[in-house]
């Protein structure tokens, strides 16, 4: 029996040393915290290391309350899992696990809410190797909704007395609560005492989430009318930071004005006499000023009230000056004002030097000035038909020729301003004996009893004067044109014989002419002769149908006598003319047959013969 209990608390000594020695063996490890958002699905991981089978495992999971209270959620051995009723996780875990020596244990849960954020424990019993924990702390956090910020609705006057509210700025149901900063404009705001004030309200709502409301209080100052002021939201997510920026807002401020400005609204850039102003004047006070009064010297200009614009139409040099706008400041009652300083450009008329019109005689020069007075600098040219013959104050003509007579016009305009522009003319007269233009044509051929025209063109100055001769010819007026240094005149005359005509242009310098010489072509008669009759065309007709006929009648003619003389030959090579054989041997048949010539007198009676062989005349009875 002593041996049997000696052997027994050896084993006994034996397996208690080797349970310390896996007991020191036995490790959990798990995260210090797991972060997850409100509605996802949190995993949370225990991780151990042993020498003990699979079958020597006993898991557990518990989760600890504020108080540090632990209830269990989940166990399992190697028979069994079990997840605990009663307990606000029983629907939403699940356990996956991996033993072996490097073990793994997963702990599921679903739906996380707020109320899930717990310490959660994962313990570990080895049947031979003892126990073993970890602890992981779960956080939930949730996304705030979008801010809203509000800007008071009031106007806010500058005092130094006080901080003005400018708005309040909203971001609810956050979790955990969020954090919020004003902005002006790209500046944060911060406490600053006696110069800004940010009061920060936060409410638990019964879902647990966080709602945080801020005002911000300013000291303002007139440069805030043109500030934009907007609030930022910082929150917490899970792995990180979250931010939100809300929509941006103004302020109106009221301050007394306390400067004035006045400048010229229209035309942009240079004023020119004749332009349209218009003045412009603003207090930089808000409201702004209404009782705006504009002075030009001291002189008070009447202004459209409803705008504070001052309107100047077709304004004169007597319009340039200083103008003045004043208004009252509320609380100072002292004038405030403003000034500009109006500048009316203006050109005046060109002078030309010599005035109006200049008489001079050929050859002769002449220096011609414009001039015209202008507050700009000025550019001067000068115009002939169109065209620029010179440049500069001073028109210089040299060597007057009737082509220097003319009507010159002398331009000044201001480059710098478009439109700015004036213009005188100089009228330049050369005096000197008439210059007749020589015709094209001065030999004329015509039929009798046509008319022919004749034009004569005459300069000079002053204007000549055109006469015809000889003065026996009946020159008939056609046209007359006259300028104030030209005449032209053309004149018809009847053809009835050759005839020199003269045009004669003359003035008080001398007399100029040219001559035309005029060959009447008298009218024609065609005479045909044919073989059988003859027929003279009427000098009337051949007149009536013109020279194209004359020629048509004369071919005709040459070709009838053409055929003639052919017939003649034809004769005379058989020997039936002339006795070509020396022998008459035709009989008096044939000779009336084929020897037959007619003979046409140019009397009346147009008395025809036949001629003989030997060319004697016989008796028309034998005819």
């Amino acid at each position: 029996m002593a041996l049997r209990q000696n052997v027994s608390l050896q084993v006994g000594l034996l397996v208690l040393c080797l349970t310390w020695g896996v007991r020191a063996m036995l490790e959990v490890v798990m995260e210090d915290r797991v972060e997850v958002m409100r509605g996802d699905t949190a995993q949370i991981t225990c991780m151990f290391t042993t020498t003990d089978g699979i079958g020597g495992l006993i898991i557990q999971w518990f989760y600890t309350t504020s108080t540090g209270v632990k209830h269990k959620i989940y166990s399992q051995d190697t028979m069994v899992n079990t997840v605990e009723r009663g307990t606000q996780f029983t629907d939403r875990i699940s356990v996956n696990s991996t033993l072996s020596e490097h073990g793994e244990v997963v702990l599921t849960i679903s739906d996380v809410q707020l109320y899930d954020e717990q310490g959660f424990i994962c313990h570990i019993r080895s049947l031979t190797d003892g126990d073993g924990e970890g602890r992981t702390q779960l956080r939930v956090f949730a996304t705030p909704e979008y801010p809203t910020i509000e800007a008071v609705h009031t106007g806010i006057w500058l005092s130094s007395n006080y901080l003005s509210k400018i708005g309040s700025c909203q971001a609810k149901n956050g979790y955990p609560r969020a954090n919020i900063t004003w902005y002006r404009d790209s500046t944060p705001l911060l406490n600053v005492p006696n110069e800004v004030d940010v009061q920060t309200q936060v409410t638990r709502e019964s879902s647990g989430l966080f709602s945080v409301k801020s005002e911000l209080h300013l000291m303002v100052t007139e440069e805030d009318k043109n500030s934009q002021f907007y609030c930022e939201v910082d929150y917490f997510v899970a792995g990180g930071l979250g931010m939100l920026e809300s929509k941006k807002i103004n302020i109106t401020v009221f301050f007394p004005t306390d400067v004035v400005t006045v400048w010229v609204e229209s035309p942009k850039g240079d004023i020119k006499e004749g332009d349209t102003v218009e003045l412009q004047c603003r207090g930089n006070g808000n409201p702004p000023s209404l009782d705006l009064t504009f002075k030009h010297g001291d002189a008070e200009m009447s202004k459209d009230s409803s705008d504070n614009t001052l309107v100047l139409k077709d304004v004169t040099r007597q319009n340039s000056g200083l103008y003045q706008c004043s208004t009252l400041n509320t609380e100072t009652l002292e004038d405030i004002v403003g000034n500009t300083t109006v500048v009316v450009n203006y050109l005046d008329p060109a002078v030309v030097i010599p005035k109006h019109t200049h008489v001079m005689f050929q050859g002769e020069g002449l220096d011609a000035t414009c001039n015209a007075l202008s507050s700009l600098k000025t550019k001067t040219a000068w115009f002939k038909n169109g065209a620029e013959v010179a440049k500069g104050h001073i028109l210089t003509l040299k060597d007057a020729a009737f082509d220097t007579a003319g009507t010159y016009v002398c331009a000044v305009t201001v480059p710098q301003m478009e439109g700015m522009e004036t213009n005188a003319t100089l009228r330049v007269v050369v005096q000197g004996p008439p210059v007749v233009s020589t015709p094209v044509n001065t030999l004329i051929e015509e039929r009798v009893k046509k008319t022919v025209n004749l034009s004569c063109h005459a300069r000079g100055f002053p204007v000549p004067t055109i006469t015809w001769s000889p003065s026996d010819a009946e020159f008939k007026p056609v046209s007359s044109k006259e300028t104030e240094d030209t005449v032209l005149s053309v004149v018809s005359l009847e053809v009835r014989s050759d005839i020199t005509a003269l045009c004669n242009a003359s003035n008080q310098f001398g007399t100029k002419g040219v001559a035309f010489s005029i060959k009447a072509i008298a009218h024609t008669t065609s005479t045909a002769t044919t073989a059988q009759t003859a027929t003279a065309i009427p000098p009337e007709k051949v007149k009536n149908e013109g020279s194209g006929v004359i020629i048509a009648v004369i071919i005709i003619c040459l070709l009838l006598l053409a055929i003639l003389g052919s017939v003649l030959y034809f004769l005379y090579k058989k020997g039936k003319i002339c006795g070509r054989s020396g022998k008459q041997d035709l009989t008096k048949e044939k000779s009336n047959k084929e020897n037959i010539v007619v003979e046409m007198k140019s009397d009346n009676t147009e008395e025809a013969v036949l001629l003989g062989v030997n060319g004697e005349k016989k008796p028309p009875g034998d005819q």
